[in-house]
């Protein structure tokens, strides 16, 4: 979890997702503008399609509105030749009669009494409407009406009816009525409309279709609206609205009033035909618009950044690494078809890179001459001092006495140690750092060697820890050593006779920042030998040169000297095993790479 944390935060510091950022905030005015004006065109358009369905609607009812204006003007035109006649019911019906044999728009006009009777009419004859539910509408509300019938006066066919009331001053004396047929109304709406993609019907106040664009009138429940009557659109006179029929299509409808207060037509519109379809494409692009601008304004931005900068910075930072890590074959090349910039970067890197190589050089060489001279010295003064050890081995041979012999051989033994130790410095190879418990042990074979010969029964045990030691610690440590080792050979012993004398040296470490060296023997007759001190001496001054503590345990069986000192750069040796390799910008300071 920490890790896929870690990599979101690496990811946000990236340039690319900072330069998405900012392109981002640079687009949202744009992309805000473009949403409010699309919006803002979609709702203009959508009034403009709205008022052309209005005027489509008003146009398909347009002749149906003259016939019916034209009905209404003749109904009230009969009205002065219906109050002079009315006395007489022939000539009132001659009238009647010959008013329709002169036009074609109409197909019945005639008065009937407030009692239902009407005697002056184009139909000869008296005739009882009571029944009638025209008649029936016009006594329960008085006044202008437009209403229909599925049986006309004549031949029985669907008809239109007229009616305007007639007085005489202000008494109701009945009303005029005139027919039209519903085939007339009906061939005069727009030929074109009479589709299932847009249907037209006109209906008057009472919520009664009067006629339609095609027949039966049955089929346009269809496409009217769900769960609405005629009469509750008559609020929407003049407006548009969108509903579902009851088939569960959307359609988009008009109401348009065709004679004010009395018929209106109603336009049933699919979304195709209405053109407002085209409006909720319209809105949903106009979010999706500005996304897919977005995305490729992102798109576009990161290829161009990637080619043209983080491309070059990669190769760049691939570059670094392997310099950091210890590539010197060659300087780096210089990104040439990188911008100006970068390739400025790049030949600062390279120009660097070429000066440390050239440097690094320089001190490599400088360093392995100086190791080489070093070296050398090391190895001469050996050379010396086993010179000085031989010459003293043969000064031996040549004196009697038994104690110039042992006081040279004590010599010699300092000799021959530290000519190991410069013999160790010169094999070393890192000349800062002594393996100590290598060059002790060489020291006590060396030693052992030379003091034990073949059959002497003496045990000589060590236990020494691998420890590396600057030189300047190892050389007073071994000296140390030699001195308690010659100690030891000198005066082990044991007190039974049976029994094998022996000595013990162990090395090893005690905490983190100390190091232990105990060297022990066994104690027999030897030990009443006579001493110079010389020895004890050497090994106090070593120690005190070590800053550490020499203590002695002696009882009537062993002898311990034990040296417990500070290091302060103690380390073990290690098998040299491949690390990880560490990049500059997170190795510790003072890491070589």
């Amino acid at each position: 979890m920490l890790r896929r944390l870690f990599d979101r935060m690496e990811f946000t510091k990236g340039l690319g997702f900072r330069l998405g950022g900012l392109l981002s905030v640079a687009i949202l005015p744009i992309g805000l503008i473009s949403v409010i004006q699309t919006l803002h065109l979609s709702r203009e358009y959508e009034r403009s399609s709205e008022i052309a369905l209005l005027g489509r609607t008003a146009t398909a009812a347009a002749g149906e509105r003259a016939l019916l204006q034209g009905a209404l003007g003749t109904a009230d035109a009969l009205g002065p030749a219906v109050l002079e006649t009315m006395d007489r019911p022939q000539a009132c019906s001659d009238i009647m009669r010959g008013f329709v044999q002169r036009t074609v728009s109409f197909v019945y006009a005639g008065f009937t009494r407030l009692d239902g009777v009407t005697e002056c009419s184009s139909m000869p004859g008296v005739h009882d409407v009571s029944d009638d539910p025209a008649y029936r509408q016009f006594r329960d509300s008085p006044g202008t009406l437009v209403t229909s019938s599925p049986v006309g006066a004549v031949g029985g066919l669907p008809v239109v009816i007229v009616i305007q009331p007639l007085y005489r001053g202000v008494d109701l004396l009945g009303y005029i009525s005139v027919s039209l047929s519903h085939d007339m109304l009906r061939s005069t709406h727009v030929a074109e409309l009479g589709t299932d993609g847009a249907r037209i019907l006109t209906f008057n106040n009472q919520g009664q279709v009067l006629s339609a664009d095609s027949e039966p009138l049955a089929d346009f429940d269809e496409v009217l609206p769900r769960d609405k009557s005629l009469t509750s659109l008559l609020s929407r006179s003049e407006t548009t609205f969108r509903d579902y029929t009851s088939a569960g299509e959307r359609r988009v409808f008009s109401v348009v009033p065709v004679v004010p207060g009395l018929v209106y037509a109603l336009g049933s519109w699919n979304r195709a035909d209405s053109g407002i379809a085209g409006i909720d494409i319209t809105r949903r692009t106009a979010l999706i618009l500005p996304l897919i601008l977005w995305a490729a304004s992102l798109v576009v931005a990161y290829f161009a950044v990637y080619r043209l900068v983080l491309r070059h910075i990669r190769e760049l930072r691939g570059q670094m690494r392997r310099f950091a890590i210890g590539d010197r074959s060659a300087p780096p090349p210089v990104l040439t078809d990188a911008p100006a910039e970068i390739e400025d970067m790049s030949q600062t890197f390279h120009n660097m890179a070429r000066i440390l190589i050239r440097d690094e050089e320089a001190m490599e060489a400088a360093v392995n001459e100086k190791t080489v001279l070093l070296k050398e010295v090391h190895h001469r003064v050996k050379n010396n001092l086993q010179l000085i050890a031989s010459i003293i081995n043969m000064q031996i041979r040549m004196i009697d006495h038994d104690d110039a012999r042992r006081v040279l051989r004590s010599v010699q033994d300092r000799v021959a140690s530290l000519a190991t130790i410069y013999r160790n410095l010169y094999q070393a190879e890192h000349l800062d750092s002594v393996e100590a418990d290598r060059l002790i042990s060489d020291i006590i074979n060396q030693m052992a060697n030379a003091s034990v010969g073949p059959g002497g029964g003496l045990r000589i045990e060590t236990q020494l820890e691998p420890l590396v030691l600057m030189p300047d610690q190892a050389v007073p440590l071994t000296l140390l050593a030699t001195e308690a080792f010659t100690n030891a050979l000198k005066y082990s012993g044991v007190a039974d006779p049976q029994a094998r004398p022996w000595v013990r040296v162990q090395l090893g470490m005690d905490g983190p920042h100390h190091a232990v060296l105990e060297v022990e023997n066994s104690v027999g007759a030897a030990s009443l030998a006579e001493s110079t001190g010389l020895g004890s001496q050497l090994i106090e001054a070593f120690a005190m040169q070590l800053e550490g503590e020499a203590t002695q345990e002696a009882d009537d069986r062993r002898y311990l000297l034990r040296l417990r000192f500070r290091v302060e750069n103690l380390a073990k040796r290690e098998t040299a095993t491949p690390g990880a390799v560490v990049l500059t910008s997170a190795s510790r300071p003072g890491a070589r790479h």
